[in-house]
């Protein structure tokens, strides 16, 4: 550590080149990560640190990716706040195509600049984002991006977005709007709610032609205008082939009606992260099963499915959280009775066995609803 300390002092301490590895996004794409070593994430820890504390004062209310004390939860309860209370209509969701692999480093120094005067903690962020990756045995150095998986990227984006997105949306785009309009970004996903549907199609060429200017782009397929349903039919209709459905941080989201008649947002798992949620649980349940002995797997069974009630438990959501335990419970089953050429349990037996060894149940975690005053 002294030395570490001391090369940092004298600047002669240069970030390694990070490890690239790919991890699944969805069915067919993967997500690029970058992964440091030991010594750059102290320095990653410690530079971000000192950018949270200058810009956390900065940053507005409607970020809330990978900040102190907030949530992607919370961020969900502020699009279904704004939706069900306010008149909104219209839905825009939004898309960065690639942004952490083609944010530019030029713009991103340009932002650090505005708060920042200290040119060794300049120097020091500039290393990282020059400091490239390895991949297969080969060093890339690219002109762009800052790679996902250490610690220093997430504040980065926030930084950067913040003058790209949200100060701009609020000084130059909020003022022209009329009526209600709320953007809601966790990290580089964001979603805006407006009231009137000229007013949407504005927003979307405009920010279209705002990122453009700093080197990125609205993804052409990922990027639409959404007129929400206010009446209560099905999330599923469509009418004329027009969406009445958005996704944002893993739901699928669709206006409905409360028992009493009210508007009211609902949401569901979405199917892709359904998909690869059981199809990951699939895989690990039959590379596991003849490895280790059942009550030494069973303990990770049980954190895998709390994870997942954890995250996507949320109001509205139960129907899917049951449709989830259901199928869990299924294809533990399978694969149970797939240890051996003999089965090992009829249903009979296992429901009997789950009585002992009991797997999480599904539950809403993160109630969105007040609760009724008695």
């Amino acid at each position: 550590m002294k030395d570490l300390v001391s090369r940092m002092k004298a600047k002669r301490y240069r970030p390694q080149p990070s490890r690239r590895v790919y991890n699944p996004k969805d069915e067919h794409t993967q997500r690029p990560l970058g992964l440091p070593s030991l010594e750059d994430k102290i320095v990653q820890k410690g530079i971000a640190t000192i950018l949270e504390a200058i810009y956390e004062q900065d940053f507005l209310d409607g970020s809330y990716g990978f900040r102190p004390g907030r949530s992607c939860h919370q961020a969900l309860a502020a699009v279904h706040e704004t939706i069900t209370r306010r008149p909104i209509h219209y839905v825009l969701e939004a898309d960065i195509k690639g942004f952490f692999d083609n944010v530019s480093h030029e713009w991103m120094l340009r932002c650090l600049e505005v708060r920042i005067q200290d040119p060794n903690l300049l120097l020091l962020i500039r290393r990282f984002l020059k400091a490239g990756y390895l991949e297969e045995g080969q060093l890339v150095l690219p002109e762009q991006g800052t790679p996902q998986g250490g610690n220093l990227s997430p504040v980065l984006a926030n930084l950067f977005l913040h003058y790209v997105l949200d100060l701009w949306f609020e000084k130059k785009l909020k003022p022209q709007v009329r009526g209600v309009c709320r953007l809601v970004r966790y990290a580089d996903d964001f979603v805006c709610m407006v009231q009137d549907e000229q007013d949407a199609q504005y927003l979307e060429q405009a920010m279209r032609e705002r990122f453009t200017q700093f080197g990125l782009q609205l993804h052409p397929d990922k990027t639409r205008v959404i007129r929400m349903d206010r009446k209560g039919q099905n999330g599923h209709r469509r009418e004329g082939h027009e969406s009445r459905t958005f996704d944002f941080l893993g739901f699928t989201h669709y206006g409905g009606q409360s028992r009493k008649g009210r508007p009211v947002l609902c949401r569901k798992t979405s199917a892709k992260r359904m998909r690869r949620a059981l199809k990951e649980l699939n895989a690990w349940l039959k590379s596991i099963r003849n490895r280790t002995r059942v009550r030494d797997w069973w303990p990770i069974l049980q954190s895998k499915l709390r994870g997942h009630y954890q995250y996507y438990g949320i109001s509205g959501n139960s129907r899917s959280l049951s449709r989830f335990g259901y199928i869990a419970v299924r294809l533990v089953f399978k694969w149970l009775n797939r240890r051996s050429q003999r089965a090992s349990f009829s249903w009979a037996g296992f429901g009997e066995y789950l009585k002992y060894y009991r797997l999480p149940r599904p539950r809403i975690v993160h109630r969105l609803y007040p609760s009724p005053v008695r």
